[in-house]
């Protein structure tokens, strides 16, 4: 959506896109062999750009790595190109790295992802114990770490993204999706980290339960378990951490669902509920699959219109009341566009064969792995 510029007219609030991993593109620029495609990771991190302090905090990470029984396969400096950005913001631009990570044999696809997020939460935990001054607004961050997507940001305006990543111009960078966004922030300073897409999230407006919200998660950790995470659970606290944005708060209790073993829009479904108590319109078996989740989860409520994307499933959804505006259309080809408002892609109208708005509560879903749009009452 629209976005925001300071009194340095170079200077945005923070811009980015989150696309499926490129094989082709990594198997290409990478110098050393890549295994199959979903059988490695591709870590998007942001390094310190004090000198001395990347090279120590990049061994806390080749320590944790080696800890968690994961093999690292290499490393790539990510060609940028800074030239039309401020002074100011060259100042704060982290060193950028990516890290390539092998998938351990007899894992599948979900529980290597599952995996990731362990590691990546020991990674965090212990770079900011273990070199604290690593910690802020310019400090160390993984801004990615999965097997299915990959995530370029950086506190550009949106026309800067392009020019600053030189790997998006590469014809072998290919994605069937690409979650766009730049950012208007309200409730937190501007800084790289916060740019959006976080790990599954974009996020046009404002969550105001968030203090209850971020309050709820860090008291369920004493009680909740999984057999999926096992006593790895425990490695994963906090699940946020002070100072992040509710974006930021959202995406990290999102992804903690997905990897628990919820589907991307049961769990979308469970933070951002339809208004089900009092509706006599619904049915009562969607009723009563709200009241059940409402027992387990409060809503994550506020003005918002939400897109989502695990790598197999994209998901946009509204809040209950509908406060943010949300368009899409279908093309003849089998394009998806969806923004918050018409227009944002100049498609000449013989070419679109579907055009709406998302509704109060209701949800667009994208099956990449089906190639299938499903409508909102056949997921619910």
């Amino acid at each position: 959506h629209r976005g925001a510029v300071g009194a340095d007219p170079l200077m945005g609030d923070g811009a980015g896109i989150l696309v499926q991993t490129p094989h082709a593109f990594f198997r290409k620029v990478l110098p050393f062999a890549l295994p199959e495609k979903h059988h490695y990771a591709v870590a998007m991190l942001f390094y310190p750009n004090i000198e001395g302090l990347r090279d120590r905090v990049a061994a806390v990470v080749h320590a944790c790595l080696a800890g968690e029984g994961l093999a690292m396969l290499g490393e790539r400096i990510v060609p940028t190109n800074n030239g039309k950005l401020s002074r100011g913001v060259i100042a704060t631009q982290p060193v950028i790295e990516q890290l390539v990570i092998a998938r351990p044999e007899g894992l599948t696809l979900d529980e290597f992802e599952r995996k990731l997020l362990i590691v990546r939460k020991v990674i965090s935990n212990t770079v900011y114990a273990s070199v604290p001054e690593s910690e802020g607004d310019n400090g160390f961050y993984v801004v990615s770490m999965s097997a299915r997507t990959i995530v370029y940001k950086g506190m550009f305006l949106a026309d800067q993204l392009g020019s600053f990543y030189l790997d998006l111009h590469d014809e072998d960078f290919e994605s069937a999706i690409a979650l766009v966004h730049q950012r208007f922030s309200t409730n937190t300073f501007p800084s790289w980290k916060l740019a959006h897409p976080y790990r599954m999230t974009t996020h046009n407006g404002e969550i105001n339960t968030i203090r209850g919200n971020v309050n709820w998660m860090a008291a369920r950790q004493a009680s909740v378990s999984s057999p999926l995470f096992g006593d790895d659970i425990t490695k994963i606290w906090p699940i946020s951490y002070e100072g992040q944005s509710d974006t930021a708060c959202f995406d990290n209790a999102l992804e903690f669902l997905v990897r628990g073993g919820y589907s991307l829009p049961h769990a979308a479904m469970m933070l951002i509920p339809e208004a089900w108590a009092g509706n006599p319109l619904m049915d009562e078996t969607r009723r009563a699959f709200y009241e059940y989740h409402a027992a387990l989860m409060e809503p994550w409520d506020g003005p918002a219109a939400m897109s989502l994307s695990d790598g197999r499933y994209v998901v946009a959804t509204l809040d209950r009341n509908g406060l943010r505006p949300a368009r899409y259309l279908v093309t003849r080809e089998g394009h998806v566009v969806l923004a918050s408002e018409s227009g944002v892609l100049d498609i000449p109208d013989e070419d679109i064969v579907e055009r709406w708005r998302l509704q109060p509560g209701r949800m667009l879903l994208i099956d990449l792995e089906e190639g299938r749009i499903i409508s909102d009452d056949e997921i619910k």
